[in-house]
């Protein structure tokens, strides 16, 4: 029996797309028996180092990314609305504090990834479904209670993600993905047969899938399962 096909999803809350990517992912892990290793990371890290610009500083890339998020947002089955002021969001607040948050709780967890799985989602709910904020710490306490995590168990990760330890592994994480050759998110790197092969975006699945040697069965494989 072969092992199974490791697939590191490299991602950051500020990005919608990311949650596009993150939430096929999660549905597809069984299908394909990937071994999914969820990587938070710090985008604003990756557009320094790379030096790239986010479509949201070009006008028409803006326009095109309000109408398309709209567009997937259907197809991919992911509650997806943008904020009222996306720019102070995405630019000004940031996710720093998140994704340090986030790191710090994948740190913690022992035993798998449910909890950094549900307070990602929970922090993309916040920001790209209900336009509130991810940067204050009772925000995050908030995300991450709705995540199932206890009182205690969120007083130790805000604690604990202000430490230089945290802060590190955020760095290198971001400069992994740098080193696999990210530019945005999100990124998804499989390794198929010892050889890293990286696809970014939330529109390379099927290519991916061709890669692996699985299907591609749409963006709901459960449904699509259903109808066979």
């Amino acid at each position: 029996m072969s092992s199974r096909k490791v697939v590191e999803l490299f991602y950051d809350v500020v990005s919608p797309y990311s949650w596009l990517g993150f939430e096929v992912m999660c549905r597809y892990r069984n299908v394909w028996n990937i071994d999914l290793k969820l990587r938070p990371a710090f985008l604003g890290g990756i557009m320094q180092g790379a030096g790239n610009k986010p479509p949201g500083v070009v006008p028409n890339k803006f326009l095109y990314m309000t109408k398309d998020l709209q567009r997937l947002s259907r197809y991919f089955d992911v509650p997806l609305q943008l904020p009222s002021d996306p720019f102070e969001v995405m630019f000004n607040k940031g996710s720093l504090s998140a994704m340090r948050f986030l790191t710090a709780v994948q740190q913690e967890e022992k035993g798998g990834d449910k909890q950094v799985e549900q307070v990602s989602r929970e922090l993309w709910r916040r920001i790209w479904r209900e336009d509130k904020d991810i940067t204050r710490p009772e925000s995050l306490s908030e995300a991450a209670k709705r995540a199932g995590l206890s009182d205690s168990e969120i007083q130790e990760v805000l604690k604990l993600s202000s430490s230089q330890e945290v802060k590190d592994k955020l760095k290198n994480a971001t400069q992994d993905a740098l080193n696999y050759g990210a530019f945005g998110f999100p990124m998804l790197v499989c390794h198929i047969e010892g050889k890293p092969e990286m696809f970014f975006g939330s529109d390379r699945f099927e290519l991916m899938a061709y890669c692996m040697g699985e299907k591609w069965l749409g963006p709901r494989p459960d449904n699509s399962a259903a109808k066979l």
